[in-house]
This record gives C-alpha cells, sequence and structure tokens, in this order.
C-alpha cells in the first residue's frame, strides 16, 4: 500500500467517491431515474439533463457547476430522491455542508433505506458540529451503512470506543478486507490507543509506511475545525455555506417558472463554515493532538519549553476546588462544547477553561472544568452555573491543566 499522504485514498470510505457512480441511479443504462410519469414530458427531460449534467460535473469535481444543475433538476422535481442525492453530493464536494445535510435528511425522507445518503448525512452532521445527531442517525441506519464506513463514521462522530467495537469484530470475520483494518488502527489513533494502532496498521503495510501513516494520522487528529476531517476525508474545502433556495425545500410547493430559470436564492441560514486549514490532503502544519503522540513522533525541540502552559491553573485564591462542566470525547469536541456553554451561561464569564483526559468504561474522556477555588467559591460557581440551567458538580483537583486549545502547538516530526 503507498505511504502517499492521500487520505481520501487511505481510508477508503468508498461509499463517499464523489461522481456519477454513487448518484443512485435506479435506470437502466447508467442514466439516472426520470422524473414520474406524471409530470409533463417536457418538463421531465429536462430535469433529468439537468441531472445528468450535474452527475458529470461531480464526477470532474466540478462543485459549482454541478450545483447549479442539480438545483435546477430538484427546482423541476421535488420528490424525484435521485436528483436530491446528487444535490446533496454538489454541496458535499462544495464544502457546504450545512445545505448537503439538509439535502441528505430530504433524501432519507424520501428513501428511508438508502445507506449512501444515511453515511453522507451523519458526516454533513459531524462536519457541522452535531455530533449527537451523527451518532443517532448512525445508530439508526447502522445495518445499511457498509460496517467499514459505519465504523470510521462513528469514530468521526466522537465515539472511538464504540468504532473500536464494531471493528474489531469485522476485522475478524472471514472476507474482512484492508479498508476494516485501517480503519480500526485509525479508531485506536483517534482514542489515544497508539501501540493498537501501530499493530493494526501493520496487517497492511511495511514497517517505514506504519510511521508515515502514524504521522498522518497525528494531524488528523488535531481537527481546529468541526468540518476538518470530514473535509479531509472527502478532499475538499470547507465554506460559508449561503444557504440553498427556499424553492428547492421537500415540502415546498413546486414552482411555477420556466425550464432554464435560475431559482432565487434567500439569505443566509446557516452559521458560516470555518475554512478549513485542509486542502484536499494536504494538511495545516501539527499541533497538539487529542491524545498523546507516539513517542516516536515527538521531535526535541532546542528551546526550553515554558512550564506555565502546563501548571494548573489557580485564582487568585489559589485553592484546589474545581467545578467541572462536562465530559467529552475529545479535545475538539471539548473546545466546540466550552465555546457553546461561554455564550448560554453568564457565570463562565472570565473563567479560564482547564481540562484533563480520564479512562472511562467507554474510552477516554476529556473533562473540562474551570477552578483554582476554595471549596465555598467552588460551591458559589456551581449555583450560579446551575441557576443559569447548567449541569456542573465540585471536585478536588485531579491532574487539571490549561485546555489543550489554550496551549502552545507541540512539534511534530516533518517527513
Amino acid at each position: 500500500m503507498s505511504s502517499a499522504p492521500r487520505l481520501i485514498l487511505t481510508f477508503g470510505l468508498s461509499a463517499l467517491v464523489l461522481g456519477g457512480s454513487v448518484v443512485g441511479c435506479t435506470g437502466g443504462g447508467g442514466r439516472i431515474a426520470a422524473v414520474s410519469d406524471r409530470n409533463d414530458g417536457i418538463v421531465a427531460r429536462t430535469a433529468t439533463r439537468h441531472a445528468e449534467e450535474a452527475a458529470r460535473a461531480l464526477a470532474k469535481r466540478d462543485p459549482a457547476t454541478a450545483i447549479e444543475r442539480a438545483e435546477a433538476a430538484v427546482a423541476l422535481a421535488p420528490r424525484n430522491a435521485d436528483y436530491r442525492m446528487v444535490l446533496g453530493q454538489a454541496y458535499q464536494q462544495a464544502g457546504r455542508f450545512a445545505s448537503a445535510r439538509d439535502t441528505f435528511a430530504e433524501v432519507m425522507e424520501l428513501t428511508p433505506g438508502n445507506g449512501k445518503a444515511a453515511l453522507n448525512l451523519a458526516l454533513a452532521q459531524i462536519a457541522t458540529g452535531d455530533w449527537s445527531a451523527a451518532q443517532a442517525t448512525l445508530t439508526r441506519n447502522a445495518a445499511i451503512i457498509p460496517v467499514g464506513d459505519l465504523g470510521l463514521a462513528t469514530a468521526l462522530a466522537g465515539n472511538p470506543a464504540g468504532a473500536i467495537a464494531t471493528l474489531n469484530a469485522a476485522a475478524r470475520t472471514p472476507g474482512a478486507d484492508a479498508k476494516v483494518r485501517q480503519n480500526l488502527a485509525l479508531s485506536y489513533a483517534l482514542a489515544g490507543q497508539w501501540a493498537m494502532a501501530r499493530v493494526a496498521a501493520a496487517a497492511d503495510m511495511s514497517p517505514a509506511d506504519v510511521d508515515a501513516r502514524l504521522e498522518q494520522w497525528a494531524a488528523f487528529a488535531q481537527p481546529r475545525a468541526a468540518s476538518d476531517q470530514v473535509a479531509s476525508l472527502l478532499g475538499v474545502t470547507a465554506g460559508a455555506d449561503a444557504g440553498r433556495p427556499v424553492a428547492l425545500a421537500l415540502n415546498a410547493p413546486v414552482p411555477v417558472m420556466p425550464a432554464q430559470a435560475a431559482p432565487v436564492r434567500t439569505a443566509a441560514v446557516e452559521t458560516p463554515v470555518p475554512a478549513s486549514p485542509f486542502t484536499r490532503v494536504v494538511f495545516a502544519p501539527p499541533r497538539e493532538v487529542a491524545q498523546p503522540l507516539p513517542t516516536m513522533l515527538v521531535r526535541t525541540v532546542a528551546a526550553p519549553v515554558r512550564q506555565a502552559a502546563a501548571m494548573p491553573v489557580r485564582t487568585a485564591e489559589a485553592g484546589e476546588w474545581y467545578v467541572q462542566i462536562g465530559a467529552y470525547s475529545n479535545v475538539a469536541v471539548a473546545k466546540s462544547g466550552w465555546t457553546d456553554a461561554t455564550r448560554r451561561f453568564a457565570a463562565l464569564t472570565g473563567q479560564r477553561p482547564t481540562g484533563t483526559m480520564v479512562a472511562a468504561a467507554q474510552g477516554s474522556l476529556y473533562r473540562v472544568s474551570v477552578g483554582g477555588f476554595s471549596r465555598a467559591e467552588a460551591d458559589r460557581m456551581c449555583g450560579r452555573y446551575r441557576a443559569e440551567g447548567g449541569a456542573c458538580f465540585v471536585r478536588r483537583e485531579a491532574g487539571d491543566r490549561v485546555a489543550q486549545w489554550l496551549r502552545a502547538p507541540v512539534q511534530v516530526a516533518a517527513r
């Protein structure tokens, strides 16, 4: 297996390969299924032509043209699931994950047994930061998503322990392929189990290739935005999403317009997705990972590291009590949770987050707290937080350090 850093080939999410081959065609001869016979013949032929043009644009990785043509097809045939599938993939290829999420959800409403749509819906939910919805989507549709893809998507949704359980069982079955084993290895890496990741990866590659693969995964395991990992897998760049035309909603009335007329766009309805540091499969400079890096990847730095960043956070009271506000599957999810909490709860104003990794029955968890309080101050802080609707508890210091996303980056060996 090549060691070239092409993650879209490394991970092998076969159901995500964009282009005409995954449009979900139901017609013969490789053509996209035409709209229902109840529609006017001219409109039906026009819609089919638009959809086929969109599929060809996807194959050429021309998302702008694919979106234009697919939107025109869906506007003319709103209840054609094949056309909506093409449209969702076009949004996805453009890095417009919010529009892709809404479109794949509509495909699932029209065709509940569509495993490709279910997988892509979960990935779009991950990319927009809705990990709990992604896990629910994967759980509901586990029977119709290929196990290799299901396992890796489960890990990306913040449940690497569940992914390991799923992929471990699949890897032991007769006929298990390299994709299942490599996705298992990556799930071990995302769970911080680097020794097991190395063992699993070595089943299909040379020791030198394993080293290169672990280095890729060390970069992959440290996203700076919710969309980074999904964008990297798909070989796309996440960008701002201007929202879909109102007329394209599944429950919208069929528009009365000339066949070539473009639907009117509305103002943006989604928060813009931060631009991904990844373009295709080229990674941004490495930063600290959510889990400890394997020893072989850490470079000795000549300049001394300032110890202040690794010391426990203390307030002026220099107390040993902390208010824990959450426990998350990884640092990226924790950072998102902290950002959301600071927007919702005034009690956190001016507080600095701390974190620590702990072992739990479901795998490693990253605990987020605020602290350095006396016991009385910690009780008052937790009380204010609960009064605003939050959930918390008070505990003693247990290895709490400055939250990982606030620390200086750790240097990783370059190849």
